[in-house]
């Protein structure tokens, strides 16, 4: 979404630096889901999704 939100603000202003930051904040987003997942797992409270299955 950022990443569309990003680029319309390109087209509409011409100014490259709004999607260069935009795009930054997407990348720091992922960054941030990505860090979450590993701590879980490493604290196991992550569970596959075949744990709870019979």
């Amino acid at each position: 979404m950022i990443k569309k939100i990003a680029w319309d603000t390109f087209k509409n202003t011409g100014d490259i630096n709004a999607f260069l930051e935009l795009k930054q904040i997407e990348n720091i987003e992922k960054n941030i889901n990505m860090d979450k997942e590993e701590d879980l797992e490493e604290n196991g409270k992550l569970e596959s999704k075949w744990d709870n299955t019979l």
